[in-house]
């Protein structure tokens, strides 16, 4: 083995781990939306967590963050909550934050 292909086997690792962490931020990000969006629509813990379940299935819809918060808006405007495009964004980037910690403490 030369000195490139063991840099190249790191840098492959080095990716996939990020990857990896990066859809682990993203799944419980939508998690925490979900129970965000819940908290507000007024649903039990039942419902809650079925809800978050559908948010985090809802990313796979499409690349991108649009698929979920596109059903966040839909769902809170149907259950008559006040909300607008930019609160949900801005919920998106607060649970984004939150996903990270918790990740990063988990791995602690």
């Amino acid at each position: 083995m030369t000195t490139f292909d063991d840099r190249e086997r790191a840098f492959e690792t080095k990716f996939a781990r990020d990857e990896e962490m990066l859809f682990r931020i993203t799944a419980r990000r939508n998690k925490l939306l979900g129970q965000w969006a819940a908290a507000k629509m007024g649903l039990n813990a039942a419902e809650t967590d079925a809800y978050s379940k559908a948010v985090v299935q809802a990313e796979f819809e499409e690349a991108g963050d649009e698929d979920v918060i596109r059903k966040l808006l839909g769902d809170l405007t149907a259950a008559d909550v006040d909300v607008d495009e930019a609160a949900v964004r801005k919920a998106l980037e607060e649970q984004t934050v939150e996903a990270r910690r918790q990740l990063i403490e988990a791995q602690q």
